[in-house]
């Protein structure tokens, strides 16, 4: 999946609890398999290669998993899309090669592709059609969260009582640790991503951020995130990072980048609106805006 992922389980039977983990590891596995666009088998380049050309057969796990992406498409405005992969690579590269940002209508022409209603989809025939040629979609911005799901099931149904599945900074975390307190989740410090800033007590909930300290190009002494507004095609200013915190990993994973996009007004009042999830958000001048029921913790000096 081109991430890194730790999963750590409770219990007295170290042989056991890594027979766990290793079931976990394998359910990820099995995800990456059905989502990956590195594969030319998967079902994921399957719809893309037939994009404009003919609707694609596939999993039902696979149809449900786009059937609720486009829906978070519909709650986010579209800040969510996961036919984000039609954006055109040659634009944005983020590396020290790139001096100058695009003019806003070449931008806004390399992501004349991305549109999830033309996500066509067929309940009955559990077909997915990409309306137009050359379209893509990529589950980057929920995909991992989704396998932390999955192998967090997977490790419940096999008798795990307390756990976290690490998806690179995306954590879902049940149960208690060994002493029986709640998981402490910290919350990373945009300006250093080896330090924490805050922390929260979690327990069967999960977390996840979405910043520019990680991968960003800085042009003429100003910071522009990696994350691409999709519709403008232009990098997102003015937040630092946004941390969610809800009860499923697919959630918070998709939910953390259409914030960051959509700004901190209309993020907020929206995760407002939304039952079980809240949000963290840091603005470029290290600004600290919450939800309405957050309650963090600021760590000992």
């Amino acid at each position: 999946m081109g991430n890194h992922f730790e999963l750590s389980v409770v219990a007295d039977d170290e042989k056991w609890a890594y027979e766990k983990i290793e079931a976990g590891i394998n359910e990820i596995k099995r995800i990456e398999k059905l989502l990956t666009t590195f594969s030319e088998d998967s079902e994921t380049n399957q719809i893309n290669q037939n994009a404009g050309i003919k609707p694609v057969q596939v999993s039902r796990e696979t149809f449900n998993l786009i059937k609720r992406s486009v829906r978070i498409s519909e709650i986010t405005q579209g800040a969510f899309d996961i036919t984000y992969g039609s954006i055109d690579k040659r634009l944005w590269n983020f590396d020290q090669n790139m001096t100058s940002l695009p003019d806003k209508d070449t931008a806004k022409k390399m992501v004349r592709l991305i549109n999830f209603r033309n996500v066509i989809l067929n309940e009955e025939n559990c077909t997915v059609f990409l309306r137009e040629e050359g379209m893509r979609i990529g589950f980057g911005g929920i995909g991992k969260g989704y396998a932390a799901d999955c192998a967090k099931r997977v490790m419940i149904e096999q008798g795990v009582v307390s756990g976290v599945v690490n998806a690179s900074g995306d954590m879902s975390a049940w149960g208690t640790q060994p002493n029986g307190e709640k998981w402490t989740i910290g919350i990373v410090n945009p300006d250093s991503s080896h330090e924490v800033f805050s922390y929260l007590s979690i327990t069967d909930m999960a977390v996840a951020t979405s910043g520019n300290y990680e991968k960003f190009i800085t042009i003429d002494g100003k910071k522009y995130s990696h994350t691409i507004n999709p519709r403008t095609g232009l990098p997102v200013t003015g937040i630092k990072s946004v941390t969610i915190i809800t009860t499923s990993a697919e959630i918070a994973d998709a939910m953390a980048t259409p914030v960051m996009i959509m700004g901190i007004n209309i993020g907020l009042d929206m995760i407002n609106q939304m039952k079980n999830i809240e949000a963290v958000i840091i603005d470029d001048d290290n600004n600290l805006y919450t939800s309405k029921n957050i309650n963090l913790k600021v760590p000992l000096l």
